[in-house]
């Protein structure tokens, strides 16, 4: 029985999983780490709700904010960095806390990447090409032929996903699906998972409520200055695209700010029926105060 416990917090974007991650590594007199994907990026601080400075100075984060638009980094990287982290975080104390609403970075911390066979570069040479012609429509299209299941959880407005998946599909001829869910890697901590939710109504006022907050803060400035870059992989992402099909012409501004609210609130769908599929999650309502959730968690520690 491991006697290291890592407090896992996930939920839907806007829910307040960054509150309560800091305010039980106070509690617990632990540090965090953060497994939102989009927060990793030095250059992206407003348009992906990157912890403001007080909030990083209440309690000690980890992979904020830690490279650049312009680096090769990807899910296995993370594993790789967040497992030592983690060993190293542990022989000091024996509670962590991992906060963020990236599924699949989640996932590789808690159970270990799955295995998928190589694929040949002409392959996904072809499907750039395509996603570069034809835009997104002709990939969700293949994948919701080639693999319907993986079709249904995967974020389909992620070109760099929806490729992936294809190419191994089409590599392996079988189903990106049926190599997920490998038997789980050995870890040196026990998971306690706290998942974070509410109404969907309340989701989507709270979603909404933030990209307005965004804007006012000084999202299109942080879009203009990213714009000449807006190529890169790290930029094709929910808050940043529809600015710049604002700013190149192809949209008003009116329409790309509720772009952004629309696809926000179609990720946030995304993450929970990702998260919900883990049977091993405790569901709190968003306004269950924290000493309630300590509590449970003390529990179970104690157990």
């Amino acid at each position: 029985m491991n006697t290291n416990y890592l407090l896992n917090i996930v939920g839907p974007t806007a829910i307040g999983k960054t509150s309560l991650a800091i305010e039980l590594a106070n509690r617990f007199a632990t540090e965090i780490i953060s497994a939102d994907s989009r927060q990793f990026y030095k250059e992206m601080t407003i348009g992906t709700a990157v912890p403001s400075k007080e909030e990083l100075e209440a309690a000690k984060h980890h992979f904020i904010q830690h490279i650049s638009i312009q680096d090769t980094y990807n899910v296995g990287d993370f594993e790789t960095e967040a497992i030592e982290k983690l060993d190293e975080l542990f022989k000091e104390r024996n509670i962590v806390i991992m906060v963020g609403g990236s599924g699949l970075y989640t996932k590789s911390v808690l159970e270990g990447l799955d295995y998928f066979p190589e694929v040949s570069s002409e392959i996904r040479k072809d499907l750039n090409l395509k996603f570069e012609k034809e835009g997104l429509t002709p990939l969700q299209n293949k994948l919701q032929e080639l693999d319907p299941d993986y079709f249904k959880i995967v974020d389909i407005e992620n070109p760099h996903r929806l490729i992936r998946a294809l190419e191994v599909c089409i590599s392996s001829q079988k189903p990106y699906s049926s190599y997920l869910n490998q038997p789980k890697k050995t870890r040196n901590f026990t998971a306690i998972s706290i998942g974070l939710d509410a109404d969907r109504n309340i989701i989507y006022d709270r979603i909404n409520k933030r990209v307005d907050i965004m804007i006012k803060e000084g999202l299109m400035e942080e879009a203009k200055n990213l714009f000449q870059k807006r190529e890169l992989n790290a930029l094709n992402t929910v808050g940043y695209k529809e600015l710049f099909a604002y700013l190149e012409g192809n949209q008003s501004l009116e329409t790309a700010i509720s772009e952004i609210k629309k696809n926000t609130r179609r990720f946030a769908k995304r993450q929970l029926t990702w998260f919900k599929k883990d049977k091993e999650t405790n569901w709190f309502n968003y306004k269950t105060p924290v000493e309630t959730i300590q509590n449970f968690i003390e529990s179970k520690i104690n157990t």
